[in-house]
């Protein structure tokens, strides 16, 4: 039997702008200098369907549709650090890392980053395939099996359905 050889070119970090992510994004930059791959950084606003329905009976749907908008608009600048506040450690934090893994000696770059809307998990599995990623690097909040069940995890989805490998990092308890 031949030993397979493992060539990663793109990896995609999906993050809930957490700071406990950071933990995981310190993952997919190690690996990613480790391979020296392009790096994809994920956000995706889950999007609830019923959510507009009931929220539309309160509000009109042109404010919803522009409170939307504004949350979507906060999220892209907090990953890309234009945002003081959280946003901006968060960046920082991503920076930092990025900064250590050059000044060891290896690199890799950040290919983009992408805020989307929608199904988290259906957005991760889409970007992979868009993408051609070869790993997906996510943190995993580690719930019981039991609550993982009730509530479903993106991680868990993910995991399941995705055709590349998948890095789990369990993230803190909150």
């Amino acid at each position: 039997m031949d030993f397979p050889t493992v060539e990663v070119k793109k990896i995609l970090f999906a993050t809930d702008l957490s700071e406990h992510a950071l933990r995981a994004f310190a993952y997919a930059a190690s690996l990613a200098s480790l391979y020296r791959a392009g790096l994809t950084i994920l956000h995706v606003i889950a999007e609830d369907p019923d959510m507009d329905e009931r929220i539309i009976g309160h509000v009109s749907a042109e404010t919803w549709e522009k409170i939307k908008q504004r949350h979507f608009d906060e999220a892209k600048q907090a990953l890309l650090g234009k945002r003081k506040g959280s946003g901006r450690a968060i960046k920082d934090v991503l920076d930092t890392f990025c900064e250590q893994a050059q000044t060891r000696g290896s690199s890799f770059d950040t290919d983009e980053v992408l805020v989307l809307r929608g199904n988290p998990s259906d957005k991760i599995m889409e970007t992979l395939e868009e993408k051609g990623c070869d790993l997906v690097v996510m943190g995993s909040h580690g719930y019981s099996a039991l609550k993982d069940a009730l509530m479903g995890g993106t991680a868990r989805r993910v995991l399941r359905h995705s055709k590349v490998p998948v890095v789990l990092v369990p993230l803190p308890p909150d």
